[in-house]
This record gives structure tokens, sequence and C-alpha cells, in this order.
């Protein structure tokens, strides 16, 4: 199956591809996640991160805000040790702070949606090179979630934030996905 450029023959990452990546996703904890996640790639490659989902999963309480905006830093020097997961206490100190915004956030699911009306924006993309690490949707986004109290939120991690989560259709013209979501 012709899959987008960066998808490697790695099958977590090929079952990544095929089955989230670009799919409308409006679930205010799924989004939580990947916002998380999205912050721990800054640096690195998705992949990485892809490949430590599950530990971040079991060690960061499901990724449930109530529980992260209160986390001591005892917890976060726990994760320091953990082999699991991506050890870098600012990336761990941000999951706490990016929490506590969450949760002062009235309906973060739809605030975060409105960044593009609301509705996937589908683009019709040739090839990698129409493919662009940020814009000026997630430029605003990354403002707005600065100016809430977030961390590890800059443009290129949003625009990769709104693609994941399908807020922006970006698998190209020769990706078998492409004619799945671009209806």
């Amino acid at each position: 199956m012709p899959r987008c450029f960066w998808c490697t023959e790695d099958p977590l990452y090929q079952a990544y591809h095929d089955r989230e990546w670009g799919v409308p996703q409006h679930d205010a904890g799924a989004l939580f996640e990947l916002l998380l996640l999205e912050g721990f790639q800054a640096g690195l490659s998705w992949i990485t991160v892809l490949k430590k989902r599950e530990r971040y999963r079991q060690v960061l309480f499901g990724f449930d805000p109530q529980r992260l905006a209160v986390m001591g830093d005892e917890v976060i020097e726990e994760l320091m040790h953990d082999p699991g997961i991506i050890r870098n206490r600012l990336k761990l100190n941000a999951v706490r702070r990016n929490a506590q915004a969450w949760l002062r956030l009235e309906d973060p699911a739809s605030w975060l949606w409105s960044f593009v009306g609301g509705q996937p924006r589908i683009h019709h993309r040739a090839d990698r090179s129409q493919v662009p690490t940020q814009t000026p949707e997630a430029e605003a986004m990354s403002k707005a979630l600065k100016k809430a109290g977030f961390t590890f939120v800059g443009p290129t991690i949003c625009y990769a934030f709104m693609q994941a989560s399908g807020m922006v259709m970006d698998h190209t013209l020769d990706c078998d996905r492409y004619a799945a979501l671009a209806h």
C-alpha cells in the first residue's frame, strides 16, 4: 500500500499512519494525550515517541489531566529513571503545567478545533515538498496555548498536532489514505 513519505517499514509506524494519523479526533482526552506526546517529540522523531506511547500511558495515569495536574516532584524524579520514556525533566515538568492549563480551558476540544474553523482542512498536496512544517493557524494555536499557560507548544509542534489529530489532512495524493480521508 502506498503511504506518505515519512512512514517507514516499521509495522507500528504503518499501523499509526493507516489508522490514526489524519483521522479527525474530537475526543478531549485523546487530544490532550496527543498534545502531550507531540511535546515529547520536540527534537526527536515521532517513531521514538510512538514506541514509548504505551509506557507513557502507564506512567502518566492514562493521561488523566486531573491526576497529572497535581503530580508531585517525587513522581517526576521517579520518571527521570524510567528507561521506557524520554527522560527530559523540562518535558516532564511541562506535562504537569500543561495539565493544569488544560483544566482551565472551558471546552478544550472545541477550542482547539476552532483554529481550523471546527472542520478538517483538506489539503491536496502532490508530494512532500508541498507539506509545510507550520502554518498561520498553527502559529495562532501556539500563541494561544502559550497564553493559556502551556509549554512545548511551538508552531511546528502545533502543526504536527493538527496533522495527527485530523484538523488538517496532509496525506499526499500518492498515499492510499488520501482518498479515504479527502471527502
